[in-house]
C-alpha cells in the first residue's frame, strides 16, 4: 500500500490543481494538448530513449512481448468496438485507453519501489517500446484517415523524430552538448505535469458517471492486458524479473497522455477522462494482486 500511495498521491495532487484551475478558468483543451505533443513530449521521449541501458537480449525480449501484447489488445478493442456498435469516436477512445498504459509516471515509481533498480531498468525498456509506438504507430491508428494520411501525419510529429534521434544517440553512445541536454531535460520534465493538469481541467468539465464503457475500458487495461502479457512472456521464454516487469507494466491503468492524444487526433474526451479516473482508482486494488501473482 505504501508503494501505491507513493506512486499515486503525486498524480492525484497535480490533477487536483488542474481541476481547480479548470473550474475557475475556461482553458482551451486543444492548446494544452498541442503544447504537450509538439513541445514537451518530444523532449521526454528523446531523453528516455537516449539514456536507457540494458542487455540487448533481455531488452529485445521485453520489447517483442510488449509489441505482441499491444497488437492483440488492438485487435480485441477493435472487435469489441464493432460488436458493441460503438460510435467512431467511442471506438477510437476504446483503442486509446486499451493500448495506452501509464507505464511512465506510475509504472516507473511503482516498479522501482517494488522491485528495485534492476526492475526499474527493465521498466524503462518497456517505456521505450511504448514511446516508439506512441511516436509512430499510434497516430496512424487514431487518426483514422487511412495509412497514407496517417503516415504523413506521423512524419510531421516532432515526437517521431525525437524517437529516431534518441535511438540513434543510444546506439552510437552519443550525447548532446551539456546546455542542449539541460534544455531538453527541462522540457521533458514538463510533459507529465502538463498531462496531469490537462486531466484535471477535463475532469472539471466532466460528470464522473461510470457506465458499461468505462468498466469495459478499465477491465481491458487492468485484467486482460496483464493476462495476455503473462502468456506471451512465458511463451517467448521470459522468466523471473523480466517477465514480472512486463506483466506489471501491462497491468498499469490508462495513461493520462491518452487524453492528450484523443484531444488532438479525435475521440470521446469525456469517456477517456472517466476511464482514466476509474482505472486508476481500481488499480489500487488490482496492482498488489498482480504484483503478488507475478512473483510466484
Amino acid at each position: 500500500m505504501e508503494i501505491l500511495i507513493a506512486a499515486m498521491l503525486p498524480i492525484a495532487l497535480v490533477a487536483l490543481v488542474g481541476f481547480g484551475v479548470g473550474r475557475k478558468f475556461d482553458l482551451d483543451m486543444q492548446t494544452l494538448a498541442r503544447v504537450n505533443i509538439y513541445a514537451l513530449l518530444p523532449a521526454l521521449v528523446l531523453t528516455s530513449l537516449a539514456e536507457t541501458t540494458l542487455a540487448l537480449g533481455s531488452a529485445l525480449a521485453i520489447v517483442v512481448t510488449f509489441l505482441l501484447n499491444t497488437a492483440l489488445l488492438y485487435l480485441l478493442a477493435v472487435g469489441l468496438g464493432r460488436s458493441l456498435e460503438l460510435s467512431i469516436d467511442e471506438q477510437k477512445s476504446l483503442i486509446a485507453t486499451t493500448l495506452f498504459a501509464n507505464v511512465g509516471n506510475m509504472g516507473l515509481p511503482f516498479i522501482l519501489f517494488a522491485l528495485g533498480d534492476a526492475g526499474l531498468e527493465r521498466a524503462v525498456v518497456y517505456l521505450v517500446g511504448s514511446s516508439v509506438m506512441i511516436a509512430s504507430v499510434f497516430p496512424i491508428v487514431l487518426k483514422g484517415a487511412g495509412m497514407r494520411a496517417g503516415v504523413t501525419f506521423t512524419l510531421q510529429l516532432p515526437v517521431f523524430w525525437a524517437a529516431i534521434a534518441g535511438i540513434g544517440l543510444q546506439a552510437a553512445s552519443g550525447a548532446f552538448p551539456v546546455p542542449i541536454e539541460r534544455g531538453m531535460t527541462i522540457l521533458g520534465q514538463g510533459a507529465i505535469p502538463l498531462a496531469l493538469l490537462t486531466l484535471g481541467v477535463q475532469l472539471a468539465r466532466t460528470q464522473l458517471i461510470f457506465g458499461r464503457y468505462e468498466l469495459l475500458g478499465s477491465a481491458l487495461r487492468l485484467f486482460v492486458s496483464p493476462l495476455l502479457a503473462y502468456g506471451l512472456g512465458t511463451g517467448l521464454g521470459l522468466q523471473g524479473l523480466d517477465r514480472q516487469v512486463v506483466v506489471l507494466q501491462a497491468a498499469m491503468p490508462v495513461a493520462v497522455n491518452s487524453l492528450i492524444w484523443v484531444t488532438e487526433l479525435g475521440g470521446d474526451r469525456i469517456r477517456v477522462a472517466r476511464t482514466i479516473v476509474l482505472s486508476t482508482f481500481l488499480s489500487v486494488f488490482t496492482l498488489p494482486v498482480v504484483l503478488w501473482l507475478s512473483s510466484r
